[in-house]
């Protein structure tokens, strides 16, 4: 008999166990830790931070318009009423369980608009993410072709376009120094600074590729460039390294080759995984047969390489002036945002950011806009001295040179056919001129420009 009575003890014990069991609720495998939202003129991201990878589905609904995401053994452990929704076609966030042990959030939307959605894995600043980015096409950032993108100040005298595109920005935070200073920050207040010195002297325009702290994937930037049929293509970045000893300012161009040193190779991988965030994308001939296609770009990048070195040595000469540099020569590297076979594009670190003291500079707004002069004072000494065709900078030098003849200095990247086509001279007048016999030249060489 008390046998009989232990087992039916342990029976009812094990039945009011697994009753309990039963009545507790369910526990989700991860959760929503908290939530950002980044509006740009083109799309909105919306970014959950996750405790670990989640799996996902999103779709949308119409009348009214609407983006529901479904969180599989997800939770919720952040308020999502808080996010400020200003700038962005959401209108209201909602959230509910699904199912007892999912998450499912629903976007009110004022528009329709095409939803991507992605996961991040950690970063320096943040963990697991999922990503939703709300596209609005009708709100394209990209200028249209036939709208009118340069000031003329008659007679074909055009202004220099230079495009200037901070890198980074909204949930890339790229570099981040010892103290906490973000270089998407950094960048962006140096272009400002930049593009105001530049819209300040007659003869140029400006134009950024981001305007606020949201993030450009890297083939937006160099499209943005073409659109606004840019002369000079110019990427701010200050640069970060696995210990706090480099410093100092560089410029790079790209590199066919790949890169010229370590830290060149370092630092193109890493800014080129930014493009993980965004999509990458390339230039198309496709209108050309293979080999035609191969020789034009590879001709259209050649000058445009030649043409980088060229302004980049002009910047690095005066950023020398106002900050330490960390080589003295452009450097060469394969970064992705350098990559448009038909504009000279040049990438400038401003200084290491993970250097502490240049970390401080580089936060301070003195330094930034001395830097951004610097540069500035290099872009302008290039284009006085090799101005493109029909810009009021290349009028004002014919006009300066009294219809005789005017010198110029043999910098290196240049090539005969450059210097005659920036001149508005033949390569013939110009080798006639200095008895030259073949396209040869040597860094140092100065060669007399005849009038045209």
């Amino acid at each position: 008999m008390k046998r009989q009575g232990f087992f039916r003890l342990a029976w009812l014990l094990a039945l009011a166990s697994v009753l309990l069991t039963a009545s507790l609720p369910a526990t989700a495998s991860t959760s929503v830790e908290s939530a950002r939202i980044w509006p740009a003129p083109d799309h909105t991201r919306l970014v959950f931070d996750t405790r670990t990878p989640v799996d996902h589905t999103i779709f949308s609904l119409e009348n009214p318009a609407r983006l529901v995401i479904d969180l599989k053994n997800t939770d919720l452990k952040t308020d999502l009423d808080g996010l400020d929704l200003k700038g962005s076609p959401v209108k209201r966030i909602r959230s509910a369980s699904r199912n007892g042990n999912d998450l499912r959030v629903v976007l009110d939307l004022d528009r329709d608009i095409k939803p991507r959605s992605f996961q991040l894995e950690p970063n320096q600043q943040y963990g697991h993410r999922l990503v939703v980015d709300l596209i609005q096409e009708e709100r394209a950032s990209l200028p249209s072709p036939d709208r009118p993108i340069v000031r003329d100040h008659g007679d074909g005298k055009r202004d220099i376009i230079v495009v200037i595109d901070a890198g980074h920005g909204g949930e890339d935070p790229g570099a981040i120094g010892p103290a906490g200073t973000l270089e998407k920050d950094v960048v962006l207040s140096m272009a400002r600074h930049l593009k105001d010195l530049i819209d300040s002297k007659p003869g140029y325009e400006a134009r950024l590729t981001r305007t606020g702290d949201y993030y450009i994937d890297l083939r937006s930037r160099t499209l943005l460039a073409r659109k606004h049929k840019a002369d000079l293509f110019v990427s701010v970045h200050a640069d970060a390294f696995r210990s706090p000893q480099p410093s100092g300012a560089s410029v790079f161009a790209l590199s066919q080759r790949g890169a010229t040193s370590e830290t060149a190779r370092w630092l193109a991988r890493s800014e080129n995984r930014s493009d993980l965030i965004g999509g990458v994308g390339g230039v198309t001939l496709g209108d050309k047969d293979d080999i035609l296609a191969g020789v034009l770009l590879d001709l259209s990048m050649t000058a445009s390489i030649n043409a980088s070195v060229g302004v980049g040595d002009y910047i690095l000469g005066k950023l020398g002036k106002v900050t330490k540099l960390h080589k003295p020569g452009v450097e060469q590297a394969a970064f992705a945002v350098l990559k448009s076979p038909d504009i000279p594009s040049i990438l400038v670190e401003a200084g290491f950011i993970s250097n502490p003291r240049e970390e401080r500079n580089l936060a301070s707004a003195r330094h930034q806009r001395k830097v951004a002069e610097a540069v500035f004072d290099g872009i302008d000494d290039y284009f006085n001295n090799r101005p493109p065709p029909g810009t009021l900078l290349a009028w004002q030098k014919r006009q300066s040179g009294g219809g005789g003849s005017t010198e110029y200095r043999i910098r290196r990247g240049d090539t005969l056919s450059a210097v005659a086509r920036q001149n508005q001279v033949s390569v013939q007048a110009l080798k006639r001129a200095n008895g030259l016999t073949d396209d040869r030249l040597i860094v140092g060489q100065t060669l007399q420009i005849p009038s045209s």
